[in-house]
């Protein structure tokens, strides 16, 4: 006689069940934790941007701050000038990075030729997935930070970032 012992139907049911408890348990905490990971990406990549505009201010004084995201960034190998400086890696110049949105503008201010202000913004691309904070700085070097809203895209200028955002501790 040729008697196999195994798990019964009932017992795997229980596993499965068991299992289909704790991930339901897990699941939220790992997507608050990824939330939590991309706004850190979206914060420290609106720093990144401050240091490359006053980099880019530097070496190209006649222009000032760097016009727009791009002018940052070029993609290897890159050969440094006005239009694409080589400063920021060339993911985060494209202008998406972790789930967030990137922007940087410089701006001439009072009949100026030259940009004396930037702003460097982020916003998530899908809010309450990839975050739910947006990120700007300005050149006082200031990360500041709102709550977002669906759709509400980067700040697009230092008066704005000014006004609606909230510095960050």
């Amino acid at each position: 006689m040729n008697r196999q012992k195994g798990f019964s139907l009932i017992e795997l049911l229980i596993v499965v069940a068991i299992i289909l408890i704790i991930a339901a348990i897990a699941i939220p905490s790992l997507l608050r934790a990824r939330i939590a990971a991309n706004e850190a990406s979206g914060a420290r990549s609106v720093r990144e941007i401050s240091s490359a505009e006053y980099t880019y201010h530097v070496a190209y004084p006649q222009i000032g701050f760097a016009p727009n995201l791009i002018s940052l960034g070029g993609a290897l190998p890159c050969s440094p000038s006005a239009a694409t400086a080589c400063i920021l890696d060339d993911k985060l110049s494209t202008g998406i990075k972790s789930g967030y949105q990137l922007f940087a503008a410089g701006f001439a201010s009072g009949g100026a030729t030259t940009n004396m202000d930037f702003v460097g913004s982020s916003a998530p691309i899908a809010f309450n997935q990839s975050g739910v904070r947006n990120f700007c700085i300005v050149a006082d070097g200031t990360l500041r930070a709102n709550p977002g809203a669906p759709a509400l895209p980067p700040a697009p200028n230092v008066l704005t970032c000014l006004t609606t955002y909230l510095a960050v501790q």
